[in-house]
């Protein structure tokens, strides 16, 4: 079997546990807050990131990875001998991050034919934290069942288009500024207790609904994956600061279908700066409808 060698981006929100288990190298965003940069997962973790945006009054933006660093890394696992990197990167519509890796392997490939041996599989995640995350895992445990570069990339590429979350937002402010939800609304939802259900599915991020009050949140946000997604399949359970909404969330999803979630994705710095440190959903591969994914 060749080297395979997987990576990710830390928006995938992939826990340390399961990075290590599965030994799946991850690439750290550039998150700044407070007039200080930091990279996410190794100068911080979640917690201490968590603490950060309640401290600084500021809002935290991230930055994307360059092609100079795919192409440092692509030179990196040619020299350690490795024959085929995969990459399963963000939502290349909300970075261009996975343009950046695809843009470097031009690159390498001009500057080093001498390593025209080393395949080099670019896949965009199509959205973020467990959408591809989970997937990341399979394609992990694919490998140590032995299956070859191609047939993992191949179901990387099959899944991804079909991942989708439903998730709520408790706090507004920074979705607001991150543009994915007007200011004014987000301003007017959170006066009047208003809580959007955001919908994440074809690299696209929609408002899907709103709720009043965070109970009804997370019995909506229930109510929306179990229409969506497959019957009798597996989901994952996301949260952020609060672990309570991911009690609540792992509850009404067992109450509905009738078992836990097959993992748990907490929210890490390079989205926590977009959706807010709190929030609640669930991730899963949706289902058919009239012959097509919608």
């Amino acid at each position: 079997m060749s080297k395979i060698r997987i990576y990710t981006d830390s928006a995938s929100d992939i826990s340390v546990s399961d990075e290590k288990q599965y030994d799946i190298s991850m690439l750290p965003f550039l998150v700044t807050l407070g007039g200080k940069s930091y990279l996410s997962r190794v100068d911080l973790d979640n917690e201490q990131f968590y603490r950060l945006m309640d401290q600084i009054p500021e809002l935290p933006s991230t930055s994307q990875i360059t092609p100079y660093q795919f192409q440092e890394l692509y030179e990196r696992e040619a020299a350690a001998g490795t024959e085929d990197l995969i990459l399963v990167l963000i939502n290349s519509e909300g970075s261009a991050t996975y343009e950046n890796a695809c843009l470097a392997v031009e690159n390498f490939r001009q500057e080093h034919p001498e390593h025209a041996g080393m395949h080099i599989y670019c896949v965009d995640g199509m959205g973020y934290n467990g959408i591809y995350g989970g997937p990341v895992i399979e394609a992990a445990k694919l490998r140590e069942k032995g299956a070859s570069a191609e047939e993992i990339v191949s179901y990387l590429r099959e899944i991804l288009p079909r991942r989708e979350i439903y998730f709520g937002i408790y706090i507004l402010k920074y979705a607001a500024r991150s543009g994915r939800i007007p200011t004014a609304a987000a301003f007017l939802g959170d006066k009047l207790g208003l809580k959007p259900v955001m919908k994440i599915f074809d690299r696209q991020i929609t408002t899907a609904a709103k709720c009043r009050g965070e109970k009804r949140l997370i019995e909506r946000l229930a109510d929306m994956t179990v229409e969506d997604m497959i019957p009798g399949s597996p989901y994952e359970v996301i949260y952020g600061c609060d672990a309570s909404c991911r009690d609540e969330m792992e509850k009404a999803m067992v109450a509905r279908v009738g078992y836990g979630p097959a993992n748990y994705f907490q929210i890490g710095a390079a989205v926590a700066a977009n959706a807010g440190p709190k929030v609640a959903g669930v991730s899963f591969t949706k289902k058919e409808t009239a012959g097509r994914q919608k």
